[in-house]
């Protein structure tokens, strides 16, 4: 449905969200971004429509009250939110179009819960495409050395 994404997360969820967006242009061949939510600000919210979903990691962690800012943001644009967070968050529930929940954890080991969700959606996305996920075109199995 959507040929763009922006995947969000701060702190030890960053590179997750980094992460998110790679595996959804490796095997959906969707272009996504993965980006800072505390960088949000500066670039990524130009493109922010309803047509444009956002891929936030946003557990209850240290930085949740800031993340949560930066859904809002993104929400009084008209932007569609896809929350990755803690089981029993409810107001995440009031702000996201759609939410995957993650056990709690201690915030250092969250990256390891939130990533598996982020890889199982670029899986049905791809395969819901009719891509063969096991085969990626153009991908390289092994990183070659100069």
């Amino acid at each position: 449905k959507y040929s763009n994404f922006l995947y969000l997360g701060r702190k030890y969820n960053f590179p997750i969200a980094l992460e998110g967006a790679l595996k959804i242009k490796e095997i959906s061949y969707v272009h996504a971004e993965g980006y800072a939510a505390g960088e949000m600000k500066h670039g990524p919210i130009a493109l922010i429509d309803k047509n444009f979903p956002s891929v936030f990691v946003v557990p209850k962690d240290s930085v949740y009250e800031k993340t949560i800012s930066a859904i809002e943001e993104i929400k009084a644009r008209g932007g569609k939110i896809i929350a990755v967070a803690t089981e029993g968050d409810k107001e995440i529930a009031k702000l996201a179009d759609e939410v995957i929940y993650i056990p709690k954890t201690l915030e250092m080991l969250t990256p390891l819960v939130a990533v598996v969700p982020l890889q199982l959606l670029a899986y049905y996305v791809g395969t819901g495409k009719g891509y063969d996920v096991d085969k990626p075109r153009n991908l390289a199995k092994s990183v070659t050395v100069e």
